[in-house]
């Protein structure tokens, strides 16, 4: 797996909007903190752009995303926000110059179809972390997990654990993103290999019927039983009908996994939640879930 050059400061940042329309306020935060890690930010030429809940048409978001994708001044990408568009412009975007020089790639959520392309068709590590709409209300150690990671710094966590968790540890890459998402890559380009690997999964504003659907989606294909591990982000405001479905995400989640032997992590801080910590797909990390959950990543 390729790994991105670490960032120094000088170093420039770019951020860009693949997916929903941003307004330059929302960019306020996430500009001034960058710029106080001493790093120079630009802007895409089309990021205010809007077509209905777009960032621009399409050719757009792909233009102002390719310009950075092939600027060799352009250490790093910061996307704007997530929501619904990046799977629009995919087809659009060369990748030749980004395999020669690839850069971090930030964000997590829409994005987890180009974390998720870059991991299985590229083989470079990406950084499944909070985005510029996030800076205003992420907790400190999300903010501080990105900058750790492009500078090239060591990232662990320890977390409290679960009453779900199933304990045991393994060493693996980890990859996955946007359980949704995953799900709608499937049969495609950027689906994801998961023999032997390590998954990590979240959501958001998903039902739960829809998460259970998901889940046996995997399951049928043979993605949760070749697993290494399994870790569980937030799933967060989940809706459910009328008559109750009876279980939460994460119950839904561990039925489905009961029966395998694997460790699996629930509640794991990383997701649509303040406190939303990096995670680096594509490197590996040491899992350990006992009495607390421990996630080393590989230096």
């Amino acid at each position: 797996m390729h790994r991105p050059q670490n960032l120094i400061p000088g170093d420039r940042i770019a951020i860009v909007a693949p997916a929903r329309k941003i307004s330059p306020n929302e960019l306020l935060d996430a500009t001034n903190i960058l710029t106080s890690w001493g790093l120079e930010v630009i802007l895409g030429q089309n990021i205010f752009n809007e077509d209905n809940q777009y960032a621009g048409r399409d050719q757009e978001r792909a233009d102002d995303f390719q310009q950075m994708i092939d600027d060799p001044e352009v250490k790093a990408i910061l996307f704007a926000r997530g929501g619904y568009g990046s799977i629009r412009i995919m087809d659009k975007i060369n990748w030749e110059k980004f395999k020669i020089n690839p850069k971090w790639l930030i964000g997590f959520s829409d994005i987890t179809v180009i974390h998720s392309y870059l991991s299985q068709q590229l083989e470079v590590e990406s950084l499944h972390g909070i985005m510029a709409i996030n800076f205003p209300t992420a907790s400190e150690s999300a903010i501080e997990s990105v900058r750790k990671v492009i500078f090239g710094e060591t990232l662990s966590y320890s977390v409290k654990a679960h009453l779900l968790n199933k304990v045991g540890s393994t060493k693996s890459q980890i990859i996955g993103g946007n359980l949704s998402l995953l799900h709608t890559l499937c049969g495609s380009d950027c689906d994801i290999k998961t023999d032997g690997k390590i998954l990590f999964i979240e959501d958001l504003d998903e039902y739960l019927y829809h998460i259970d659907r998901m889940m046996l989606n995997l399951k049928r294909s043979g993605k949760l039983e070749s697993l290494a591990g399994l870790i569980v982000g937030g799933m967060t405001e989940m809706n459910d009908n009328k008559v109750p479905f009876g279980k939460t995400a994460y119950e839904i989640i561990y039925e489905h996994i009961e029966k395998y032997h694997y460790p699996a992590c629930f509640g794991f801080p990383a997701g649509h939640i303040s406190n939303h910590c990096g995670i680096i797909l594509g490197r590996t990390v040491e899992l350990k879930v006992d009495a607390e959950v421990q996630l080393n990543f590989e230096k």
